[in-house]
């Protein structure tokens, strides 16, 4: 283990000296160096010293602004030096050449003839030579000459050759000396007195100054790349333009070329006028500026839109309709209020844009008619997806100001169609949502609005662009996550689920034919009956829409496909309802049946999903109790609600039902809809479920062959619903014979299908009593209308008892 380092101090000492303050440099012992002494004070003492020994005390000043220091404004450790030379100048100033002696401390200081004279201590140090101090000195050397080789402003030889010395002293102070660091690291080091000390300060410095030097070096080769990529750049510019000219191929500068575009585009004149002052700009730069690029970026997306370039629009009715009629099947509101769209464009010169929404499930083509409408129109057609947007900059765009700015997908878009009338597909606009960057849906407010789109501002371009002429069109698969603001500019049109003939019909026309071309069949290699459609419609899907149906047919297709690589071309195969398990395995979904046989308190209800109609079977229990009433089957507030609003006609009409008037204190009554993990909600079924409680409390079966829906008041009246065309499709479906409808819902049998019409009875009920006197297989005998009352039914006066138990919740 090698001995500590140690350095003793031999001796001390003590003198008297002139002093001069000195700025912007601290005098190390063993360095010469060069100065002009100007100030009045300093001369003399630098005569005081020529005309003694020559020895002068130099201490640094603190700030080297201050020209007449005070002794608390000099460093207390400054350096012995000998003038080796001086040399009086015609301005009355003296240049001298000192070279460092030793280190002193100031003891005493004072000021009596003009000038400081200092009462000096001064310390001599002999370092004790150990592995360790060794080891430490060639350290600092190695660190010293790696600085050398990284700083461009000193010799290598020369500072080498200098720092080959024994003494400890004297290496440090030269090592210091011509370090390039500040003067108050300088004078730290000049504090040091001890050898040892001093050197390893600095060799924390040397660790600290090369890294510097390494990153400024790193710094320093990047820029002399880019500036050689840009001068090679210019050079080649330069070189091309000569040869360009050389060979007479002399063309219009790209100024010239910018402005002819300018005055051909049909610019607004606002935009026209920005343009220009853009272009002038543009000229003042340096090409290779980023600002340029900037600049160059919009002019090119000022140039790029469709200033009023428009698509020869085709108005044609007939041709429309026949275009419409090829790419979807059913669909007739749509199809109608598209054709009229086009009628009005025949009669108005200049009609404004128009914005139409159109809402329904997945699946249902809202997309597709964007391109029909497109191609029967003779437009060109654009699509942004708005699902997930959350940012208003991209309706909007960003201001120029920003790294990377872009305009908003609006304008985009508009400058992918290339016309200003394009057919704008706005999809999924009921998917946005907002956060801190802004919200989405309000920009769109100026873009949906024909009173305000003619002068749409994007923040990018900054000049207001004329949306107007855009057919706008908007999807949706629900309306009551779009802000009511919105809805108010837009025309709602409505797409319910393909009902069953239609999927039928759209599977044979398209879906078939397109899978089968898909799976690289022909037409005699795959076929289908009609019945087994219908088994995939029923049994393999349950949607509105129909991808999941065209799913399971190319399913079908790519599995025909694989038989006809193993056994050849010649492989046909006429799928029937039997071969489904074996193309598609086994069944996904089982279609609900109405029941066998007639029950007591089993009630056959109507539900409308996205997916379509359904039917419920909801059941109803009596049990010993203490009148509790239980809903069990994931309903939802308002569905619950309908079972109490059901209890509660029941009780005031238990008389006229054939029923005590305290029946319910001795029974729990218990109302289940199946399929309990399916939420339920909504008013619809309160007819049901007052149905069949009355079932399960008058022991009376329900008839199985009539399904129902409507919503109940508690005086019985039915009130009128929505859904009807899916409801009545699914007890079509069903196998169910009679629906019964609130009577306000018979304006809706328009919209059902002709067949479903024919093969289903629909009656329309106004109260419970008749929805009970067609629901029940046999009639209650104690039954008195609604109409037949003359005056209200006195409330029944509650017992203290049922006071304290409070209403019949669930």
């Amino acid at each position: 283990m090698s001995s500590p380092m140690f350095a003793g101090r031999e001796k001390s000492d003590t003198r008297t000296l002139p002093m001069m303050p000195i700025r912007d440099v601290v005098i190390f012992p063993h360095m010469m160096t060069p100065f002009v002494v100007g100030r009045e004070s300093s001369i003399r003492a630098l005569e005081d010293a020529l005309a003694g020994d020559k020895k002068i005390f130099l201490a640094t000043q603190h700030d080297a602004a201050v020209d007449e220091p005070k002794f608390n404004e000099i460093y207390q450790v400054g350096t012995i030096s000998n003038i080796v030379q001086s040399l009086k100048l015609p301005d009355g100033n003296i240049k001298v050449l000192v070279e460092g002696a030793e280190r002193g401390k100031i003891q005493k200081i004072s000021n009596e003839e003009g000038y400081f004279r200092v009462t000096v201590k001064t310390f001599a140090y002999r370092p004790v030579s150990t592995p360790s101090l060794e080891q430490l000195v060639q350290k600092v050397t190695s660190l010293f000459e790696q600085y050398v080789k990284l700083s461009q402003s000193l010799n290598y030889e020369t500072m080498i050759a200098a720092v080959k010395v024994e003494e400890i002293g004297k290496f440090t102070d030269t090592v210091a000396a011509n370090l390039n660091v500040s003067i108050e690291e300088k004078q730290e080091l000049l504090e040091i007195f001890d050898p040892v000390d001093r050197l390893t300060r600095l060799a924390d410095i040397l660790d600290v100054e090369i890294e510097k030097l390494n990153v400024d070096r790193t710094i320093q080769g990047r820029v002399k790349r880019q500036m050689e990529r840009a001068q090679r750049e210019y050079y080649l510019n330069e070189k091309i333009k000569a040869i360009q000219k050389e060979l007479g191929r002399n063309e219009k500068s790209e100024t010239d070329e910018l402005k002819k575009k300018i005055e051909t585009s049909g610019m607004t004149k606002d935009a026209r006028e920005k343009a220009e002052a853009e272009l002038k700009r543009l000229e003042m730069m340096p090409p290779m500026s980023a600002e340029s690029t900037v600049s160059r970026n919009y002019l090119d997306w000022l140039l790029a839109m469709p200033w009023k370039k428009k698509s020869k629009e085709i108005r044609d009715i007939r041709r429309a309709e026949q275009i419409l009629e090829e790419d979807h099947y059913g669909l007739e509101k749509i199809k109608e209020r598209i054709l009229e769209f086009l009628a009005v464009r025949q009669l108005v010169k200049h009609p404004k844009g128009s914005i139409l929404c159109f809402v329904g499930p997945p699946g249902t083509g809202k997309t597709s008619l964007g391109r029909s409408i497109a191609r029967a129109t003779g437009r060109k057609f654009v699509r942004l997806s708005l699902g997930g947007v959350r940012d208003e900059a991209e309706i909007r765009g960003h201001r120029r100001t920003y790294i990377g700015a872009l305009p908003g997908q609006i304008i985009q878009m508009m400058k992918k169609a290339g016309t200003i009338n394009p057919i704008f597909l706005l999809d999924e606009v009921d998917k946005m949502s907002m956060d801190f960057r802004g919200d989405p849906s309000a920009a769109l407010l100026e873009v949906l609005d024909p009173e305000q789109n003619h002068m749409f501002m994007d923040h990018y371009l900054d000049v207001e662009y004329d949306l107007s002429k855009v057919f706008f069109i908007t999807t949706a698969n629900v309306v009551h996550t779009i802000p009511q603001p919105l809805q108010d500019r837009m025309e709602i049109l409505r797409l319910s689920g393909y009902t069953e003939p239609e999927k039928l019909e759209i599977a044979k026309r398209f879906l078939v034919k397109k899978q089968r071309e898909q799976a690289g069949l022909k037409e005699g290699n795959l076929t289908f009956t009609d019945d087994a459609l219908v088994g995939v419609i029923r049994q393999y899907t349950r949607e509105a829409g129909v991808r999941n149906l065209e799913r399971e047919i190319a399913n079908i297709g790519r599995k025909v496909a694989r038989k006809i690589v193993k056994e050849g071309r010649g492989f046909q195969v006429a799928v029937r309802p039997e071969d489904l398990q074996e193309y598609l395995g086994v069944l996904k979904f089982r279609d609900t049946k109405s029941e066998e046989k007639s029950e007591v308190g089993l009630a056959t209800g109507l539900a409308w999903t996205e997916v379509g109609g359904q039917i419920l079977n909801i059941e109803a229990t009596i049990m010993p109790g203490k009148g509790k009433l239980l809903l069990t089957g994931k309903l939802g507030d308002v569905m619950q609600e309908s079972g109490q609003a059901a209890l509660s006609y029941v009780r005031s009409r238990a008389a006229r039902l054939g029923l005590t008037t305290d029946f319910y204190r001795h029974v729990d009554i218990h109302i289940h809809i199946p399929e309990g993990s399916i939420p339920k909600d909504g008013p619809s079924a309160g007819i049901t479920l007052a149905t069949a409680v009355v079932s399960a409390l008058t022991k009376i079966p329900v008839r199985r062959d009539i399904a129902m829906t409507g919503e109940i008041t508690l005086r019985g009246k039915v009130l009128p619903i929505g859904g009807v065309k899916e409801k009545l499709l699914a007890a079509h479906r069903a196998g169910n014979q009679t629906v019964l409808l609130p009577r306000d819902n018979e304006k809706d049998l328009s919209d059902i299908p002709a067949n479903v019409q024919q093969e289903l009875a629909v009656r329309f009920v106004d109260t419970m009593d008749e929805v009970l006197d067609l629901a029940l297989e046999r009639k209650l005998a104690g039954i008195i209308p609604l109409e037949a009352e003359t005056e209200p039914v006195p409330p029944i006066q509650p017992t203290e008892r049922e006071t304290d138990r409070g209403t019949l919740t669930n």
